[in-house]
């Protein structure tokens, strides 16, 4: 029977998992819950199993019958701190926490590739590392698993690494997209207080105004990514937090403001560090104020190579037909982009909307209100396995 077949006949218990996650969604580093149901939905397969040290994260290697190199699967484990309004039966039991990027749907397709794997280990020729990651949403669990050798578990470096993520809008339900190059986001934080003296408000000339100063900073900001950045090589800042003051009356002593910085090329998001430092430090100069400037790298551009992607693309439409290159990146960011790179290889969207809903105006990653279809997960497990067994035939 063909892989898909296979992973259809898995659906409930694919199904049975992602569900059971979704319950008891875990946040950052450290999943023991999340960890223990991994490892209870992977016993008894033909696997080298390692847990992580600076993470609760599960590894497993899966070794074939003849030789040859090694490839990666990823998938990404935990929660968000939000709060779920869904009302769907399965629903976070926490009241705090959610799987509202849909993780768990990656955790489940990983472990469904990991049993059609199994189930084809003499066939294989080479090795296929499965990674278990928790910490994506901004505790870079990507850099430690790699820190602490994934990259090298089957005792070679990986020649080539996949990982997938579901949307839960914008594209109809199990359609898949990915493009060559750029991908997805860099995603740095800049976070900037201005150091004024505070006063009356009635008479302003007698302080040291910080907010006027901040406001200037603020839509200078906006200036500077039209007039230094190429409007073909994007540059978004977006700042999302401004606090100051206590009163109408009242000029407070500080004003700071936090900014999510966005970028898609090695050259702007090294560049644009320097220039939005410079911008704000000599608004505040040109003003007499002190400034404090925290300049804070996230995740870097993720990057898909072309050969890897060009294959990628050929697995999927090969498994589930529905495929479309995408247009664009996408301004989100992904720690995979630590995996890519060191390794070549490919980061792919599969679209989870529920057919009831418009794709256009369901509600997106991340709110307490987005529903992922659990239809899609043999698909993504098929196409998982898939990516591993012709990549490594082809090697």
């Amino acid at each position: 029977m063909s892989v898909l077949t296979d992973a259809q006949a898995m659906h409930d218990d694919l199904v049975r998992l992602r569900r059971d996650l979704h319950r008891e969604p875990e946040v950052g580093l450290k999943l023991p819950r999340t960890q223990e149901k991994v490892l209870n939905a992977l016993a008894g397969l033909p696997l080298e199993i390692t847990t992580g040290t600076a993470l609760s994260s599960v590894t497993g290697v899966l070794r074939g019958g003849r030789p040859g190199p090694t490839v990666l699967l990823r998938a990404d484990m935990d929660g968000l701190p939000v709060t779920e309004t869904t009302g769907v039966d399965y629903a976070s039991q926490t009241g705090t926490t959610m799987h509202a990027c849909g993780h768990d749907l990656h955790t489940a397709a990983l472990v469904g590739a990991a049993h059609l794997l199994g189930a084809r280990r003499e066939e294989i020729a080479g090795n296929v590392v499965l990674m278990f990651q928790p910490g994506e949403e901004g505790y870079h669990g990507a850099r430690y698993m790699i820190e602490e050798g994934v990259l090298d578990a089957s005792g070679e470096r990986a020649v080539a690494a996949y990982g997938i993520h579901v949307t839960s809008a914008v594209l109809p339900r199990g359609w898949w997209t990915t493009r060559r190059g750029p991908m997805m986001a860099a995603a740095d934080v800049l976070r900037v207080t201005v150091k004024g003296a505070g006063g009356h408000a009635s008479a302003p000339h007698r302080a040291k105004d910080p907010i006027p100063v901040a406001c200037e900073m603020v839509t200078a900001l906006q200036t500077l990514v039209t007039r230094k950045f190429d409007v073909f090589d994007p540059v978004v800042v977006t700042v999302g937090q401004f606090h100051a003051g206590t009163r109408d009356n009242v000029i407070p002593d500080d004003a700071a403001f936090e900014a999510t910085i966005r970028s898609f090329s090695e050259w702007a998001h090294a560049r644009v560090k320097d220039e939005v430092v410079r911008l704000v430090r000599g608004v505040a100069e040109a003003h007499g104020l002190g400034v404090e400037v925290d300049y804070a790298d996230g995740y870097p551009v993720t990057v898909n190579h072309d050969a890897e992607t060009d294959f990628t693309a050929k697995v999927i439409e090969e498994t589930s037909e529905n495929f479309l290159w995408a247009p664009y990146p996408i301004t989100g960011a992904e720690d995979f982009s630590y995996v890519l790179n060191a390794v070549p290889g490919t980061f792919a969207l599969l679209s989870a909307c529920p057919p009831e809903l418009d794709p256009g105006t369901a509600a997106y990653n991340h709110s307490p209100e987005a529903v992922f279809d659990d239809a899609v997960l043999p698909d993504a497990a098929a196409v998982l396995a898939n990516l591993a067994l012709s990549r490594l035939a082809a090697s």
